[in-house]
């Protein structure tokens, strides 16, 4: 059986507005996050990735009115974080609109909180963010938006978000995130054979090519992109369709 690869834009926000920036810094203003939602969706985005990137590190609960206002036009999956740090978390948003709930540096201090999510609202709903950057000869977690090394080996990390009911890993190569210079491969390629459960990879894509490897060598189910289509480079369609001539099984 040929599975079908996703590609999902990644909407950034902070203060209500879309941003990128390079290594997680020297954020630049790109648009409001429910039109460029439905922009995506219309280029036939498999998903959308809102991740309201100044949530925890301000000490404050995802923007919900934000959320509503992007859920509201949109017919394929939703995916919300920032901010969540409990399970009553995971049932506002989901009842604002998300479709599953991305966590990070909550399931990290609360180990317990994967698993109590993923007992109330099902595995598929539970999506755990991992923040991973090269130290020595692998990789350590970062929390609070790529800020504060936890000192957690990533691969160990992502075994145990898998035992305790995640549902799927996003997983951000700090080092490569912006930079447009192509995915953590290496990373990608050990997560892939570190668990069973889906791995959306983000971080450094800025070429078909890089999406290309994310999915075949480096065996993610998923790309999770935003400068390629946030600048125009190209639409999801023309990713899509050349990922298509490249073997590689996506729907249109």
């Amino acid at each position: 059986m040929v599975l079908t690869r996703r590609i999902i834009p990644c909407l950034d926000v902070y203060g209500g507005v879309v941003v990128k920036g390079v290594k997680f810094s020297n954020l630049q203003r790109i648009g409001d996050p429910a039109e460029l939602a439905v922009k995506y969706m219309e280029q036939s985005a498999d998903e959308i990735v809102f991740l309201d990137i100044s949530a925890t590190p301000e000490g404050r609960e995802t923007m919900m009115e934000v959320v509503k206002r992007t859920a509201e036009n949109l017919f394929i999956p939703l995916t919300v974080g920032g901010g969540v740090r409990s399970v009553e978390d995971f049932g506002k948003l989901l009842r604002a609109g998300a479709d599953k709930v991305s966590v990070n540096t909550a399931a990290v201090k609360d180990k317990t909180l994967i698993r109590r999510a993923s007992s109330v609202f099902g595995q598929q709903c539970v999506v755990v963010a991992v923040d991973a950057k090269r130290v020595g000869g692998g990789w350590e977690v970062y929390v609070k938006a790529g800020r504060e090394p936890t000192g957690l080996d990533a691969l160990e990390w992502i075994r145990n978000c898998e035992r305790e009911g995640a549902g799927e890993i996003l997983l951000t190569s700090i080092d490569a995130d912006g930079t447009r210079l192509g995915y953590d491969i290496e990373l990608l390629r050990a997560a892939r054979r570190s668990v069973d459960i889906p791995i959306i990879a983000s971080g450094g894509a800025g070429s078909l090519q890089h999406v290309y490897e994310a999915l075949t060598r480096g065996g993610a189910d998923a790309a999770l992109i935003a400068s390629i289509l946030h600048y125009d480079q190209h639409s999801v369609l023309d990713i899509k369709r050349w990922l298509r001539e490249k073997g590689v099984e996506v729907r249109l």
